[in-house]
């Protein structure tokens, strides 16, 4: 049976990686096999779940429950490397693509490579036996948007007048009136090696778009099934609140499935917790010092006033979240920043099985 796909997103400092970790987490905990992936540079994956040595391999982390959690990073440079060899006609053709002298530089560079390499990798865990749940970790909100869209951007590129450019001198060596003004001068500016060099890169790339625009097809086809559910995290602040909400509607307008809205390090509950009371401030307040007393009193005071307009903007914020009609997960101000507190209070949110 094919695992489900939980993607993470969010803006940055949010706690979206901490979110993923505990997605994948809680799921383990309740004794599924889950893959936690992140695909954010950034790279936090490691420090939220207090992991070492994470990379394109995945590592197995203790959970504490009866199923099992591997965390990985993606490597752009090993997914471009398998993606060539799966797509080309043969494995000459591979080799030829792979020695160009200009690959590694392009294919880290066009058409969003990070990103549509990242998608291809889900497309390929999607269809793993051996998994219940993979959770992707994304870049932050504008940069996910991008992640998503990377596998319509790879149909797009396959189909423009750009690479109908760059294979050009590759195509035929008896070159229209209109295109010799343009290749004379690349080739004065960039030499002939190098203009033959990209020429050939993209000719043998084209001969791949059959493979690249299916596999394109079926990432967006999978994101867009009822086995994909997307996670948009947030705290109840104005600004990331409102980002929130945005990346909610440009989901919906993918039309993929939004599962919930978590909103992390929320006040809630009675005003007057975590605050100093009079039993703390008494053992340093002489007796009679009617200053020191006032100035305990006053400083008591406003930080419940602070306490108290948090507790109410939050609130604000939750029920603004709570009318894009989404599930919205709150999950209580821990006092940590990814930290096992953090971690936890997140997981304890999230549902099990």
């Amino acid at each position: 049976m094919s695992p489900r796909v939980s993607v993470v997103c969010g803006s940055g400092g949010v706690g979206k990686t901490t979110t993923a970790a505990a997605i994948g987490l809680a799921a383990a905990q309740s004794g599924q096999r889950v893959l936690v992936v992140t695909v954010d540079p950034a790279r936090r994956l490691a420090q939220a779940l207090g992991a070492e040595g994470i990379g394109h391999e995945p590592v197995h982390v203790e959970s504490g429950g009866t199923g099992t959690l591997q965390v990985s990073m993606l490597d752009t440079k090993a997914g471009w490397d398998a993606l060539i060899r799966r797509h080309a006609r043969d494995a000459a053709s591979a080799e030829r693509v792979l020695r160009n002298p200009l690959y590694d530089n392009i294919t880290s560079r066009f058409v969003n490579s990070h990103d549509y390499i990242a998608m291809e990798q889900v497309n390929e865990l999607s269809r793993r036996d051996d998994l219940d749940l993979v959770v992707i970790d994304t870049p932050p909100s504008r940069n996910a948007l991008d992640l998503l869209d990377a596998p319509r951007r790879m149909r797009e590129f396959f189909g423009g007048r750009l690479l109908q450019w760059l294979t050009l001198p590759y195509r035929s060596r008896v070159l229209s009136l209109a295109s010799r003004p343009f290749l004379q001068i690349a080739d004065r500016l960039l030499g002939a090696q190098f203009l033959g060099d990209i020429a050939e890169f993209f000719t043998l790339l084209q001969s791949m778009e059959a493979g690249f625009v299916r596999r394109a097809r079926e990432v967006e086809e999978l994101l867009s099934s009822e086995r994909v559910g997307f996670t948009v995290v947030t705290t109840a602040e104005p600004a990331p609140a409102a980002e929130a909400v945005h990346m909610v509607e440009e989901l919906r307008r993918r039309r993929f499935r939004v599962e919930r809205i978590v909103a992390n390090r929320v006040e809630t509950g009675a005003v007057d917790e975590q605050l100093p009371g009079i039993a703390e401030v008494a053992p340093h307040v002489a007796v009679g010092d009617t200053v020191l007393v006032e100035g305990a009193l006053v400083g008591i005071r406003a930080a419940h006033e602070r306490r108290a307009a948090a507790v109410a903007r939050h609130a604000r914020q939750v029920e603004i979240l709570g009318r894009t009609g989404a599930d919205v997960a709150v999950v209580a101000d821990a006092g940590t920043d990814g930290g096992p507190g953090a971690l936890g209070a997140i997981a304890a949110a999230m549902p099990r099985g």
